[in-house]
């Protein structure tokens, strides 16, 4: 077995030797540009209104990244609260991710940057299945600490979407942010990640893309002067019903496998695109809407660090306390979606990382 600073011979932290492998929650944190950007900023670029913005999406505001900021320094500060609430040091990360489709650059990954940042010396790479990452990092670092291959890992979700979106495209400047979420897991005792499901369909590949910079179409002046390094979304209706399908269904589909039902669930944590799929998938769902943690009205899409985000904000208001269950779901370009079923182990927030 390749291990990546883990202990694989079922001895290390968290349980008795021969004992399965669990992975649980140990820590959150987030971190969010100062800049802060409502809606009225962009009535002067595009035909909208605060009004017309906050119906249909349910966001009031968004951040920023501002000079100096970056999806690798957002990272790594929400990483490093996150690390706090666990209280453990860097040095005592096995593995970093890093989920995010806004690197800092085309390599090395981002990841490569946080892990410089924090002081540590453990392996770590970045992951991209866009709005769906860090529900795709969360069933990886379960996978990692249940096989073996690590005991303490810091998954991380952090984006800065401000730079590759249009500005003067309506369908999509109004929707995103900028921010990052982190989450540490460690081995433990009792599964704190019950259970994941991934999803993608390729075929959709083309309903929400940023069509140039990689090797397909490589940068150069014309694909720069054409807007081809900014989001896209040319039917944001089929979107917005295969969100509400995919979402619905993962966690139907992880509810019926686990044997449990919706009445069981103690918050609902979805992917913060807009409310209004939200309040569909709750309703599909038939869970009541008191049950489903939003706070996309203060921070807009922030894609890949939007469930953390909202796991760190929840858990830090006591919407989220010791042995509840808690599903979170995403949705995203590819198009990726999925689900985690967890069952909350942190104790009150203390302070640590706020």
């Amino acid at each position: 077995m390749t291990t990546v600073g883990g202990d694989a011979t079922g001895t290390g932290t968290g349980t008795a030797s021969g004992s399965r492998r669990q992975a649980a929650i140990t820590g959150v944190g987030s971190a969010v540009p100062e800049r802060v950007v409502p809606n009225a900023f962009f009535e002067d670029l595009v035909d909208t209104t605060d009004e017309w913005i906050r119906e249909r999406t349910g966001i009031r505001e968004r951040r920023f990244a501002g000079e100096g900021e970056t999806t690798g320094s957002l990272a790594t500060l929400a990483g490093r609260r996150a690390l706090d609430a666990a209280g453990i040091s860097p040095e005592a990360i096995d593995l970093i991710i890093v989920a995010t489709c806004t690197p800092d650059r085309p390599l090395p990954a981002t990841a490569a940057a946080v892990q410089r940042n924090l002081g540590s010396s453990c392996a770590a790479f970045d992951l991209n299945a866009a709005c769906a990452g860090f529900i795709y990092g969360m069933s990886t670092s379960a996978a990692f600490i249940e096989s073996g291959a690590a005991d303490r890992i810091l998954l991380i979700g952090a984006e800065t979407l401000s730079r590759v979106i249009n500005l003067h495209d309506r369908t999509t400047c109004v929707l995103f942010g900028d921010g990052a979420g982190a989450a540490v897991l460690e081995r433990a005792s009792s599964p704190g990640v019950i259970d994941s499901a991934l999803h993608l369909d390729g075929n959709e590949y083309e309903l929400l893309t940023i069509p140039a910079g990689g090797a397909e179409e490589p940068t150069s002046v014309d694909s720069v002067e054409r807007g081809r390094h900014a989001i896209v979304m040319p039917n944001g209706q089929a979107v917005f019903k295969k969100a509400v399908v995919g979402m619905a269904s993962a966690c139907a589909s992880l509810l019926e496998k686990n044997g449990l039902s919706k009445e069981e669930l103690d918050l609902v944590v979805p992917h913060q695109a807009n409310a209004r799929i939200i309040a569909a998938v709750a309703d599909r769902l038939h869970v009541e809407h008191d049950r489903v943690f939003v706070d996309m009205e203060w921070v807009g899409n922030t894609s890949a660090a939007s469930i953390p985000i909202a796991l760190d904000r929840a858990w830090r208001s006591g919407r989220l306390r010791p042995g509840h269950l808690v599903l979170t779901t995403a949705f995203g370009a590819g198009l990726a979606w999925g689900a985690n079923l967890l069952r909350w182990t942190m104790g009150e927030p203390g302070g640590a990382g706020a």
